[in-house]
């Protein structure tokens, strides 16, 4: 079978407050639910939070002590991975009996990552995508994710990885991502802007894949009342506007934008348009020029450190020192 529903989750964090959150992602998903999708994606940072406005008590030369209490909460609201959270969202996916996407923010010792995760129909978590480069600001809260977590995931609804927000602008990571065949490209993103639609739009042409980018729509009054952020204090204020879009293999939107309010975006979509885009286009095959051009993904996972007795073979003695 080659058609399926799919749907974007345009939402919003209830910052620095995980469980609320959770509650709120399980009524989505079971509205999605009651929408027959065989998949949904969640924008980025969805569980955890994108603290948008905040500048964390940094100044080029010096942190003070308000950015660090300002840190301390965003970990504290991070979640691990696996997880107690991650076993809860893999509950969502079962009940849905769907695919499940959703950008999070990851806890890793002290170390903060922006990550997107793939869940199964039966709940279990099939992989985890870090976000290699963080934008901007970004990088003083988010460590970078290296080659080891860019999954394509083959399942019977079609081929699924993510591009995380700013990702989608790196070509590398784009024809890595077209050489493993993927045709779900999921983008979980907070980019409102409208030259998103034309990234988005562009990635679907170009890899004839259909692209799934969900937005979060947020506003001061999903933040707590101290939440000292640029934009102000108005609850009514919105700091993520949405946007979110799915369009096909030819580059069309199929369904959305949808701005200024939650909402799932759904759309039908047929699995053979991808054969049929790639007739005159496909840049992982018939239109590449290997004996020009050439890209090497190393997939190698990145430790900071590594211990001798790591390597050693079963039943070996450690190193002493």
């Amino acid at each position: 079978m080659t058609q399926h529903r799919v749907a974007v989750v345009q939402a919003g964090t209830t910052l620095f407050d995980t469980p609320r959150t959770l509650e709120r992602m399980e009524a989505h998903c079971r509205a999605a639910a009651q929408q027959g999708v065989e998949l949904a994606v969640f924008p980025e940072a969805y569980i955890g939070g994108y603290p948008k406005g905040l500048n964390f008590g940094a100044v080029v030369g010096s942190r003070f002590p308000a950015g660090r209490e300002d840190y301390l909460r965003y970990w504290k609201a991070a979640i691990t991975v696996p997880g107690p959270e991650t076993e809860r969202i893999g509950t969502f996916a079962a009940g849905m009996k769907a695919h499940l996407v959703v950008g999070v923010i990851e806890r890793d010792g002290a170390t903060l990552y922006c990550s997107a995760l793939f869940f199964g129909p039966d709940g279990a978590l099939l992989g985890r995508h870090r976000k290699l480069m963080p934008t901007g600001s970004e990088r003083l809260i988010w460590g970078q994710g290296d080659g080891s977590t860019l999954p394509v995931l083959d399942t019977p609804i079609g081929r699924i990885g993510a591009a995380i927000c700013w990702e989608n602008y790196m070509p590398d990571l784009r024809q890595s991502l077209y050489a493993r065949g993927i045709s779900l490209w999921c983008a979980p993103t907070v980019d409102e802007r409208e030259i998103w639609q034309s990234s988005m739009r562009h990635i679907a042409y170009e890899g004839r894949t259909f692209v799934l980018s969900a937005c979060q729509f947020l506003t001061r009054a999903d933040a707590p009342d101290d939440y000292d952020c640029l934009q102000g204090d108005d609850p009514a204020t919105v700091l993520i506007r949405g946007g979110s879009i799915i369009v096909n293999p030819l580059g069309e939107i199929i369904a959305g934008p949808i701005y200024d309010r939650e909402a799932i975006i759904t759309a039908d979509i047929d699995l053979d348009d991808i054969i049929r885009g790639k007739y005159d286009l496909d840049v992982a095959g018939h239109y590449a020029r290997p004996d020009i051009f050439g890209l090497t993904v190393d997939t190698t996972a990145r430790q900071p450190v590594r211990f001798a007795a790591d390597n050693a073979a079963p039943g070996a003695p450690a190193e002493e020192s």
